[in-house]
């Protein structure tokens, strides 16, 4: 039709699968990955262990393009490159019909998503106004007469104060170094355990 014997794949074509375990499965292209090179079609998923499902990526090279997506200008330019006017006209004409059927998507979508937005106002309004309806809870004579009682202060416990360490790069020499004696004063409790 087009006189073209391969064309790059976009976003929006209909391809049909040639090879695989869904050859002959023939819908819209979802995705395409260009820096893994792999196209994810509609309608082909495989089911992780979970129980997710996920699109199946399915490389170009076993897909053949049905119908092109002719919404963008560049590419139409590129088809209509060497063809006759007769096929230049017919290119124009799909090419509309595709941009109105897309124009008509986002319609749809746009008044879905009203649709959507006006029911959850709808129903926040149903769940503010009992709320308001609610009469304030009546607080006892008893728990506004006594006032909160003030807490007394515990003793303050001292803590041991904590020396800072000096960081010297250089080690004591064993001239510098004392021995350390240790003084152990026997309390009158130990003593009595001694004898």
């Amino acid at each position: 039709k087009y006189d073209k014997r391969a064309i790059s794949v976009i976003k929006g074509d209909t391809v049909r699968v040639m090879r695989g375990s869904f050859k002959g499965h023939e819908d819209k292209v979802v995705k395409v990955d260009v820096k893994r090179s792999f196209l994810e079609i509609e309608g082909i998923t495989m089911s992780k262990a979970d129980g997710n499902k996920i699109a199946k990526p399915i490389h170009p090279s076993n897909v053949m393009i049905t119908k092109l997506n002719l919404t963008d200008k560049w590419r139409r330019r590129k088809l209509e490159r060497g063809l006759s006017e007769e096929t230049k006209k017919e290119i124009e004409k799909e090419a509309e019909k595709q941009i109105k059927e897309v124009e008509e998507e986002e319609r749809r979508k746009e008044e879905e998503a009203k649709k959507l937005e006006e029911e959850k106002e709808i129903t926040e309004e149903k769940e503010v106004k009992p709320e308001k309806i609610e009469k304030p809870k009546e607080i006892d004579k008893k728990e506004q007469k006594i006032p909160p009682k003030p807490k007394t202060k515990k003793e303050e416990i001292k803590k041991p104060e904590i020396k800072e360490k000096t960081s010297s790069t250089k080690k004591p020499s064993e001239k510098d170094k004392k021995p350390s004696k240790e003084v152990k004063v026997k309390t009158s409790k130990e003593e009595e355990e001694v004898k």
